[in-house]
């Protein structure tokens, strides 16, 4: 009521919303900035002048005969018809490159700020750790803030009661009633041995989080295919194959009473994490490939996140797309995240927290996990994983069945067998 149209631009956090304003038969929608939050519009032609929308696509599949993600940074007013982009900061023309050099503590604190942000919540909440850059320090952010909390907390209680006890999740997993941890909870999994599970190990021991690292095998990730895609509703084999570790463990997470977990996403594409990143000719294009990332997170990674917590209540929040942050990071001149013979991917991100030369401050990370190089997150939980799909739709799809798509999929014929198994799905799909 008081910003009319601009409102979205007041807001800051994670939403998909749709008001209704009854004085004037009005209705406004709106999504935010990067997309992290799923969000549709659709049309019927047997409602003419009907617009629906909805947070799946499953929901308008039935009544609509045109449907559309609605665009992240954009609000949609009924009154006119139109839907208008309300996210405008300064890196979103790709051709704008900026010249900024790096400062790297505010870098550092921006980042602290977003995940202390992210913090506020009245829910029990832990951090989803996979032993990578990007997970270990939103962990180690995290871990810092929830012990500056509990100090707090304990001399507050002390001073009123005259005992410093708090409770929360005990070492039989068992949630009391109140939302504050003794411990920040961290959560990973993995196939057996995989590399990320006996990294998240170390980043928790060194964190001294209260660490679960579940396990699952190739058949357990093959029996919930269906569901993943059920929920995602995406065919895109890279999403289906990061998303079904994360489904399940969203499901053991949930089961524990944990309401909310911070998650890492966003980072490779906001510094060029991505391996390809080092055949960038030059920094223009290098700015230009993570703008073009960033601006498509709500296709891939939010997707993920989002919809592989969602399908069990969990609510996945993430401090690398704070807005803020975004500002600060997308407004460094390109030069400085390039990678280089002498510069790992993410360089600015690790010496940003790389407190070598300042005694005064606690180290964040062990300096291995600090500059450990990328897993891609589907390869993290395990190298037997891809191969376990692949070995999957090979003994179920035959050469047949590729020889002979059907009909209603169009031109999204997939290329590979991997690819023809969500392939039922492709008729309601965002990507």
């Amino acid at each position: 009521m008081e910003h009319g149209l601009d409102a979205p631009k007041h807001l800051d956090g994670m939403f998909s919303w749709v008001l209704y304003d009854r004085k004037q038969d009005r209705v406004v929608a709106a999504r935010d900035p990067i997309g992290v939050t799923s969000f549709y519009i659709g049309w019927s032609s047997e409602t003419p002048g009907a617009i629906y929308f909805a947070s799946e696509l499953k929901s308008l599949h039935p009544v609509c005969d045109k449907i559309e993600a609605f665009p992240p940074g954009h609000i949609f007013d009924s009154k006119t018809g139109s839907m208008t982009r309300y996210f405008e900061p300064k890196w979103w023309d790709p051709t704008n490159v900026p010249t900024t050099p790096v400062d790297l503590k505010v870098l550092r604190h921006t980042l602290e700020k977003s995940v202390r942000k992210r913090l506020m919540a009245e829910v029990p909440y832990g951090v989803l750790l996979s032993g990578g850059l990007d997970s270990s320090l939103v962990a180690s952010i995290a871990q810092r803030e929830t012990l500056r909390m509990q100090e707090a907390a304990k001399v507050a209680i002390q001073n009123q009661t005259g005992s410093s006890d708090l409770v929360g999740i005990d070492d039989s997993n068992e949630l009391s009633t109140v939302t504050t941890f003794q411990q920040l909870h961290s959560f990973s999994i993995g196939l057996p041995g995989a590399p990320d599970t006996e990294a998240a190990l170390e980043v928790a021991k060194y964190l001294g989080t209260k660490h679960h690292a579940f396990t699952f095998t190739v058949e357990d990730g093959i029996n919930a295919l269906s569901d993943v895609i059920y929920h995602l509703e995406t065919y895109d084999v890279t999403t289906i194959r990061a998303s079904t570790p994360m489904y399940l463990l969203s499901r053991k997470i949930k089961a524990m009473g944990v309401k909310m977990v911070l998650s890492g996403e966003g980072s490779d594409e906001i510094f060029g994490g991505y391996l390809y990143f080092h055949a960038a000719p030059n920094k223009e294009e290098f700015h230009n490939e993570t703008v073009r990332r960033v601006k498509a997170l709500h296709l891939a990674d939010c997707l993920r996140a989002n919809k592989s917590t969602s399908a069990w209540g969990l609510e996945a929040r993430v401090p690398f797309l704070d807005k803020n942050f975004l500002e600060t990071a997308m407004g460094v001149d390109p030069q400085d995240k390039m990678i280089t013979k002498e510069r790992i991917e993410k360089y600015i991100l690790r010496k940003a927290f790389d407190t070598t030369d300042e005694p005064d401050v606690e180290p964040y990370l062990p300096e291995k996990i600090l500059w450990r190089q990328k897993e891609q997150f589907s390869d993290g939980v395990g190298y037997s994983w891809i191969d376990g799909l692949k070995d999957h739709a090979e003994l179920h799809v035959t050469d047949e069945m590729m020889k002979n798509p059907k009909p209603e999929w169009g031109n999204d014929i997939p290329d590979t067998k991997e690819a023809y198994v969500p392939a039922p799905y492709r008729v309601m799909s965002e990507t």
